[in-house]
């Protein structure tokens, strides 16, 4: 390109540069000047805002753990007999009662097993039947001097045999009954049961001694009651520990489900395992509550809220007051002078609809609680008097 026309080129370009420029501070003072006056800051009334004081209450303060429902009876059901599946007597996650027939197993080869032992203690019987005439005509005998003392004492070993033989055949009865009845599976206790291992028809093996080779049919749980299992850590346990001590009854806990901030659930805390996890620095803990509608399944996660220390002053605020910033919690107050003024806090649970805060804030302090996203610290605001309400007891 010739030195003149390159020249020609960036002026141009130069000149529409210029152009955009000016274009864009004009768009962008004309946006400036539709803006509130008191956005900009410049002339206009201060903002109204809400505040109020602290509600002072006296409060057992809980901890949130994260647990997990668990029930509080698990049970493999295993075949005791081997044999053919003939039936199952459920459907797959069903609610099943204690003593509710579930599978059943070909129970024709126990049957003959039954049938034989009771043969074979028929027979038994009659030995002892035979035994015992025997030994009666042995005594009369010997009473006439017709027989000797040796045959006595003969037959009454004979006797004595007979009915060690026919205790041994009942035994056996009772060993065929015993495995006749395990060809009928019923549920322990009341749950819910899960998806069935086998199919009708499954050739399937079974011992009284259990173990790994006896095929698993199914799994049951049980609902009503069930346990939340959570951990906490080892200060917490020892706070615990200093506050609960001498009580009398268990404490209670409060359970929400997932990630739900509702606490309608309530539990007792029956259990604190005897040793702290070294590796993690956790003790075990765990509450019992009631599932009388099968609504809370084992494995679900919750939220437990558990008082570890004892009663002591605290100061609430509306969550939505409690902003944050970075590493910590502020609370937006008002000073004497009508100036925004920050605080650092230090926060805990929420109880009664309310933030509980456990430093950071005096009494007295005037809380922003309404028109916060009207405000920056250090300026001047119109404050209007408001009140803070719990959902609990004054």
């Amino acid at each position: 390109m010739p030195a003149d026309s390159q020249a020609s080129w960036l002026a141009a370009v130069r000149s529409r540069r210029r152009t955009g420029a000016f274009m864009a501070a004009m768009s962008l003072t004309a946006c400036v000047g539709c803006l509130p006056a008191r956005a900009q800051g410049a002339g206009g009334p201060p903002p109204t805002v809400t505040v109020a004081t602290p509600l002072s209450r006296t409060l057992a303060v809980p901890t949130e753990f994260l647990g997990q429902f668990s029930a509080v009876d698990t049970v493999q059901l295993r075949a005791q007999v081997g044999g053919t599946l003939t039936a199952i007597h459920f459907h797959d996650g069903q609610l099943v009662h204690k003593g509710d027939l579930l599978f059943e197993i070909d129970a024709r080869p126990y049957q003959i097993k039954v049938a034989q032992a009771v043969a074979t203690l028929r027979g038994a019987q009659a030995r002892v039947s035979l035994a015992a005439q025997e030994l009666w005509r042995a005594k009369r005998l010997r009473q006439d001097d017709f027989g000797s003392q040796q045959v006595v004492d003969q037959r009454q070993a004979d006797l004595d045999a007979a009915q060690a033989t026919l205790a041994g055949a009942e035994a056996a009865v009772r060993d065929a009954q015993l495995d006749f009845d395990y060809c009928r599976i019923s549920a322990p206790f009341t749950g819910r049961i899960g998806a069935h291992q086998v199919s009708v028809g499954a050739l399937i093996s079974g011992s009284r001694t259990g173990g790994s080779a006896n095929s698993l049919l199914a799994t049951l749980v049980s609902i009503d009651p069930i346990y939340v299992d959570f951990d906490m850590s080892e200060a917490d346990f020892v706070t615990y520990g200093r506050a609960h001590a001498h009580d009398a009854a268990p404490p209670a806990v409060e359970i929400a489900l997932g990630e739900s901030r509702d606490f309608r659930l309530r539990g007792t805390l029956d259990f604190i395992d005897n040793a702290v996890n070294r590796a993690s620095g956790t003790i075990r803990a765990r509450a019992t509550l009631a599932n009388a509608d099968a609504a809370l399944t084992p494995g679900e996660f919750a939220r437990v809220r558990l008082p570890l220390a004892n009663p002591a002053p605290a100061m609430l605020v509306p969550d939505a007051a409690v902003m944050s910033d970075q590493s910590q919690q502020i609370v937006m107050t008002v000073g004497h002078d009508g100036s925004v003024v920050p605080k650092p806090v230090a926060t805990g649970a929420v109880t009664q609809g309310l933030r509980v805060v456990t430093a950071g804030l005096d009494p007295n302090d005037r809380v922003i609680i309404g028109g916060l996203m009207l405000v920056r610290p250090g300026a001047k605001v119109n404050a209007v008097r408001g009140s803070i309400k719990s959902d609990g007891p004054a």
